[in-house]
């Protein structure tokens, strides 16, 4: 897919060079493993199954004797320079399980979560969690949602940032995501602390 490739090639030339070792080192997703995200996920996009056939995940992600953390994805926070790993295709399936509450903030503030979310929230099966942010997640996490509102659209981009909480779409697709990222100049490497 021509927009992988181009996302993947402008971010080898972003990395540091040890960053890039590291990144190196990385494969591609199994044919098991991408068949299951399919499965479960039917309108899983081909641009995110195609960055898994290339990279299966550089948050704390084993392969072979090396493991890797590096930060390939960003978002809107800090004017996007806050960096973000992307999750393997076995940590999506298993992160994406549960519910992720919203209520506790539309109760108190409605503008916490963007109109385009489902008041529901992000209900399981309906979701696939992608990215934590470089603080381990705790901080910012990125979503694909399934089950948007009547303003969104399916295959939205969400993104969580706590303290304070806050649920905003970001973008309206993973392809329009990722050209973000390559539009910016993948400027969230550029002030990552090693």
């Amino acid at each position: 897919m021509d927009l992988v490739n181009q996302f993947l090639n402008g971010l080898r030339e972003a990395l540091s060079t040890e960053e890039l070792e590291e990144l190196n080192t990385a494969s591609g997703a199994t044919k098991e493993d991408i068949e299951t995200l399919k499965s479960e996920y039917p309108n899983c996009p081909e641009s995110l199954i195609c960055l898994l056939d290339n990279i299966d995940g550089t948050y704390w992600r084993k392969y072979g004797e090396s493991e890797i953390a590096v930060c390939i994805l960003g978002s809107d926070v800090e004017e996007g320079k806050y960096p973000y790993y992307l999750l393997s295709t076995q940590q999506m399936l298993e992160s994406s399980k549960e519910e992720e509450d919203v209520s506790y903030l539309l109760e108190y503030d409605e503008e916490a979560v963007d109109s385009k979310i489902n008041p529901e929230g992000l209900l399981p099966g309906m979701y696939i969690h992608f990215s934590d942010c470089m603080n381990n997640g705790g901080s910012s996490r990125l979503y694909i949602d399934f089950n948007p509102s009547d303003e969104g659209v399916c295959g939205q981009i969400i993104r969580f940032l706590h303290d304070p909480d806050e649920y905003e779409v970001i973008a309206n697709s993973f392809d329009e995501y990722l050209q973000d990222l390559i539009d910016c100049g993948f400027i969230f490497l550029e002030n990552e602390e090693q």
